[in-house]
């Protein structure tokens, strides 16, 4: 029986991260950008008023900290004008927040310092030179690297790219995940399951967990035993995927007829890994790319926690994630478990924070069933539980991960 460890290990290693692809920056949310933007342009690219008010020459309003200062409003400046103005000395024109300074003005006096008159502006209070003025380049100098090759591109980063004029950025695209699900007892959810037969779970559910992780999801659904059949599906999904899932082709005779069907693309390595539920799995790397192959067990609950514990860390890697893994956090335990021996157990659980200290607690959910998938729907956390650990006590610490967290 190989370890969750060295199981983990194998498949980190055949992770392949796709060839970067150049995106519309309205598509590259969430993904890793592959390049050094370089900045063609300061941000601001002028001086322009911070808030609505005047432009004014600070030293001009310097005496109004003794008493109010009268100046002659000599125009007004709206946000996007392209007209050049200059300011005299002792003179002031109306701002909008956005607008270009005019000549000789260093700073902007807010509409709450003054009287707000249109002619002639009294202000009640003086400001220093650069007050209420963003100064060109003051964000981003032309030169500066703007978004850096590596980081995940968020709402700051789009904006960042627009405002610095660009329209794509060349990212590392979301590998492409193919999920198959294996049963002639398998029905699809918008039929009625006759005498015998189930919904298809897997292929809903382990495409959803694989769009979770950051990939893009194929959902072929249910497939036939059927060995000539299942070749040319698979094969057709390694030329479309950087990771497939196969649900319900491990275990039994039907696991036997999946192998021989993949043997002449690769070879899937059926074997016992030390955990539970989902001990019986495959893994293997199938077709000219090597693509990464998982069998996982028919039983929805047990093929979501290989999933979480296998398959999302290979799909965070392929994504380019420093940290594939979950957080993992130590918790105390509010009632006891049990787990097998010899494997690592990963329990349902729902984590929660003591109010007084702070403290993790987790609660376990439902009991050590590996067909309870009600409780995993439940569970923000898993509870980890060593190989070598069979019972755990109330109040003792252990360690648990992450889950997708609650709305």
């Amino acid at each position: 029986m190989r370890s969750v460890d060295e199981q983990l290990a194998r498949v980190i290693a055949a992770a392949v991260r796709p060839a970067p692809v150049r995106v519309a920056i309205s598509e590259s949310q969430g993904l890793l950008c592959a390049e050094e933007v370089v900045a063609e342009r300061a941000l601001p690219g002028f001086d322009q008023a911070a808030v609505d008010g005047y432009a004014v020459r600070s030293v001009d309003v310097q005496a109004a900290g003794e008493e109010p200062v009268q100046l002659p409003v000599v125009g007004e400046i709206p946000a996007g004008s392209r007209q050049p103005r200059r300011l005299q000395p002792g003179q002031a024109v109306r701002v909008a927040t956005g607008a270009p300074l005019p000549t000789l003005a260093d700073a902007v006096v807010p509409v709450g310092y003054t009287d707000g008159h249109a002619a002639k502006v009294t202000v009640q209070r003086p400001v220093p030179s650069a007050a209420f003025v963003r100064r060109t380049g003051e964000d981003v100098q032309t030169g500066d690297v703007a978004v850096r090759r590596g980081a995940t591109i968020g709402p700051a980063q789009v904006g960042l790219l627009a405002a610095v004029g660009r329209n794509k950025v060349l990212v590392h695209p979301r590998p492409r995940v193919s999920v198959i699900s294996i049963g002639e007892e398998l029905v699809d959810v918008d039929r009625t399951p006759g005498q015998g037969q189930v919904y298809d779970v897997n292929s809903y559910a382990l495409a959803a967990a694989a769009r979770d992780a950051g990939a893009e999801v194929s959902r072929v659904g249910i497939q036939p035993a059927d060995p000539r059949r299942m070749r040319e599906v698979v094969e057709g999904r390694l030329l479309l995927s950087e990771i497939v899932v196969i649900a319900g082709g491990v275990g039994g005779v039907v696991g036997e007829e999946v192998r021989a069907a993949l043997a002449d693309l690769g070879d899937v390595d059926p074997t016992r890994v030390a955990m539970h539920p989902g001990s019986v799995q495959g893994f293997g790397r199938l077709g000219p790319d090597a693509v990464p192959t998982f069998l996982l067990p028919a039983n929805p609950m047990s093929a979501l926690v290989v999933f979480e514990v296998l398959v999302r860390p290979l799909i965070r890697a392929a994504l380019g994630k420093r940290n594939p893994y979950r957080r993992v956090v130590g918790a105390r335990l509010l009632s006891p478990v049990t787990s097998t021996k010899g494997r690592r157990g990963y329990l349902r659980g729902q984590l929660l924070r003591d109010a007084d200290n702070g403290e993790y607690l987790v609660q376990p959910l439902g009991t050590s069933g590996a067909h309870l998938l009600a409780s995993l729907a439940e569970a923000n956390c898993l509870i980890v539980v060593d190989e070598d650990v069979t019972d755990v006590a109330v109040g003792a610490e252990v360690m648990v991960s992450f889950l997708a967290q609650k709305s």
